[in-house]
């Protein structure tokens, strides 16, 4: 077989592999510090098909760590961005987006069932717990990510079950909320870093002297506490899910229903 851009992860897949990755559709929910990286891992892999959901366009406060981000691209759909650099990585790569800010009220507007795969990297916890919620009542493999925010320490990135989580808040409500639904596990990248505290708080300037392109109609004001930042733990818990859903994808694990 002539080289091509997969050559190299084809030695570590096998021909079996990549035919199954080619083949897989994955939905990536969040399309930002996390979820870019996820989406790019994903496309390098060899992955047939992916699916973007998000609503918010490109800040400037957003180059410090999402790779989709820009000057060239700020003011843009995340999702259209996201979808113009996969097809600069590979052209044959089909990729559908979808500008949706994914809540229960609008969940049923989303089928899940084509997907091979779903990686949740969305803030949000009542969208967290739907589309855990849906991919579990369709026995669709799922990956969540935790909390990113306010941390500095990529080492202390971790993949593990919900229930065998630690230290995490996000986590600790995410245990609570999906017991009480009956959830039996879902695996999780998590952290087990304790939180920094930000020094000062972004929405006073926000309010005053807002970045965000014309048209954003959920701006950082909305939060109750803008988290800090950096460029390597949101990419790095990105890599880790790509990681984890190309493996079981290509039949080196066995997803975690």
């Amino acid at each position: 077989m002539p080289l091509n851009q997969f050559s190299r992860t084809e030695l570590i897949f096998g021909e079996a592999g990549m035919s199954r990755l080619y083949r897989a559709s994955v939905a990536v929910f969040g399309i930002g510090g996390v979820g870019g990286y996820a989406v790019e891992a994903l496309v390098r892999s060899g992955v047939g098909r992916v699916d973007l959901f998000d609503d918010d366009k490109i800040c400037v406060t957003n180059l410090n760590r999402q790779l989709h981000a820009t000057r060239k691209t700020v003011g843009m759909y995340k999702v259209d961005a996201a979808k113009e650099r996969v097809l600069e990585i590979n052209p044959d790569c089909v990729v559908n987006t979808f500008k949706v800010f994914y809540l229960p009220e609008n969940a049923q507007e989303t089928d899940l069932t084509p997907y091979d795969y779903i990686i949740d990297a969305i803030d949000t916890v009542s969208g967290k717990l739907e589309l855990v919620m849906r991919a579990t009542e369709n026995n669709i493999p799922i990956i969540s990510s935790m909390g990113a925010g306010n941390k500095v320490d990529a080492a202390a990135l971790e993949v593990a079950d919900i229930y065998d989580t630690q230290v995490c808040p996000l986590a600790r409500v995410m245990r609570t909320e999906l017991r009480k639904r009956g959830v039996p596990g879902l695996k999780v990248v998590y952290s087990q870093e304790a939180a920094l505290t930000p020094q000062g708080d972004m929405r006073a300037s926000c309010k005053t002297d807002c970045v965000c392109p014309p048209g954003v109609t959920r701006n950082c004001t909305h939060r109750r506490q803008i988290p800090g930042s950096n460029a390597f733990v949101p990419c790095a818990a990105g890599l880790i899910i790509a990681g984890e859903v190309a493996k079981d994808l290509a039949g080196l694990t066995t997803p975690q229903q």
